[in-house]
């Protein structure tokens, strides 16, 4: 007997300008599994389940659901049929409540009158079923990413949805959160709902899926059972070459300090307590916490966007007062911030303008810009930083996340910083992009600038810096150097003002 699957695709191709985005990639699921989909940024996860909703239309290969040869013509036809997708950024109308948005263009009607009691049960009963502790009268607006984000699996559940596609689910969240999501996906699972899975977190992949799928450049490469596979099997797949180091080797040296911060609190709490530090010359200063120990509000203080009660900050000795961002970049100081999308790209501009923004004054003359300077510098930022694009007048939202991340990081290069703050410079980037970028961060210490890098991923901390500073709860906790840490310290000091 054959094997029944609940979704088919076949030989699907798909074709962009200049770009092919899938080439024969193929995807099968079996019910009541949880399916995991990986591939560097860039290998067509995305694009593959866009072919699914009918959000593109693919050039070639066939989708079978439930064994009928099956194409929606839009993601809502699609979730009528059962076939729901949880997007990695959420589209949620935030000034209505929570049932609104889970039955926006199907209300329960009796006689053409919406019945808010018949919304309201039907909510509760799908959120009693998914343990999900959610009021469904509250505002969207008032509730965490996390919150958020179980809505928008208990709205695909409400569809009674037999294929569940999570793009990206736990970026944001915090283990706890993580841990309550895989509960209702285990959930799902025992319902019989097959479940689609991207994520580039190797140690997740590995404790939730059944399978797992590998794409490459738009191919499929390979699909394996989840139990025969290891974090580095899945880097060699993914990759296509042998990561034995997920770090490039450390060239920087340690010089005289170059930045001091001393007793620094912020001016609106709950943010950073008595927070004193010193930086380096060609130093990369980890820093490390859970959610919510203000690490960002850390960087954000140094860099003038939120403001100080007390302290001070002294560059080479000499007290700076960073009142604002264009004062802290006339300084010296860069800072990549850590929603790329919310706060570190103009998403509808050209790579131009997004690379020579943090700049802008050393191109005007008299109110008029140098054209011929912002292309070299463009140019510069594209050749040294490896941006794949087809040209500096391309949108920067159609890059995948990691050439995002380096126009932004090219962007900052360009101001000639001494001082780089870096806020989770790798999120949602794949292991190969991920590399690159660990290679620039060594590279800029080795010319002698200082660093300093949030992250909420230890082996990263751990790989590449030559001190981690522990927040907890606003303070600063412990300084140690990296070779006499592990992850187990960390934690300890990380919980030490919880």
């Amino acid at each position: 007997m054959a094997e029944k699957y609940v979704l088919e695709m076949i030989d699907i191709e798909k074709q962009f300008p200049g770009v092919k985005a899938l080439d024969h990639a193929q995807l099968k699921l079996r019910p009541g599994t949880v399916h995991a989909l990986m591939g560097e940024n860039g290998a067509g996860k995305s694009t593959l389940m866009k072919c699914l909703f009918g959000v593109y239309d693919e050039d070639g290969g066939e989708i079978i659901v439930d064994g009928k040869k099956t194409k929606f013509s839009n993601p809502k036809q699609a979730m009528e049929n059962g076939v729901a997708m949880v997007h990695q950024e959420l589209n949620q109308v935030l000034q209505r409540d929570v049932m609104d948005n889970i039955w926006l263009g199907r209300y329960p009607s009796k006689g053409g009158i919406i019945s808010q009691r018949s919304m309201y049960e039907e909510t509760k009963k799908v959120f009693d079923k998914l343990e999900i502790d959610v009021d469904p009268k509250s505002k969207m607006a008032k509730l965490s990413v996390s919150q958020r984000q179980m809505v928008e699996i208990a709205k695909a559940v409400s569809y009674n949805a037999k294929i569940l596609v999570l793009d990206e689910p736990t970026s944001s969240l915090t283990q706890e959160e993580v841990d309550h999501l895989f509960r209702i996906i285990n959930r799902l699972r025992d319902q019989g709902c097959a479940i689609v899975y991207i994520s580039h977190k190797m140690e997740e992949i590995l404790e939730i899926s059944d399978e797992v799928t590998i794409m490459r450049d738009g191919q499929w490469v390979d699909t394996k059972s989840a139990a025969e596979l290891t974090t580095d099997k899945i880097i060699k797949l993914m990759v296509g070459r042998d990561l034995t180091n997920r770090f490039p080797p450390k060239t920087n040296k340690m010089g005289e300090v170059i930045l001091e911060v001393k007793n620094l609190t912020g001016k609106y709490q709950p943010s950073v307590i008595d927070a004193s530090f010193e930086l380096h010359k060609g130093e990369i200063l980890g820093i490390a916490g859970l959610v919510g120990s203000r690490r960002t509000e850390l960087i954000e203080t140094i860099f003038g966007i939120a403001h100080k009660s007390e302290g001070e900050i002294l560059l080479h000795g000499k007290p700076v007062d960073n009142k604002d961002s264009r004062t802290a970049i006339k300084n010296g100081f860069a800072l990549l911030t850590e929603e790329r999308r919310a706060t570190g790209i103009f998403g509808g501009l050209s790579i131009l303008f997004n690379s020579v923004i943090a700049n802008i004054d050393r191109y005007s003359k008299l109110g008029l810009l140098n054209n011929k300077k912002m292309t070299e510098d463009t140019k510069w930022v594209i050749d040294s930083m490896k941006v794949k694009t087809p040209s500096q007048k391309t949108t920067i939202r159609s890059l995948s996340g990691g050439n995002q991340q380096k126009v932004i990081i090219g962007r900052w290069l360009l101001t000639e910083p001494e001082i780089l703050l870096l806020d989770e410079p790798t999120r949602g980037i794949d292991v190969g992009a991920k590399y690159e970028i660990y290679q620039l961060i060594i590279d800029l210490a080795s010319k002698g600038k200082g660093v300093i890098m949030v992250s909420s991923e230890m082996p990263e901390l751990l790989g590449i810096c030559d001190r981690i500073l522990v927040m907890s709860n606003g303070h600063v906790s412990g300084i140690t150097n990296t070779e006499e840490l592990d992850q187990e310290r960390i934690m300890a000091q990380a919980a030490k003002y919880v």
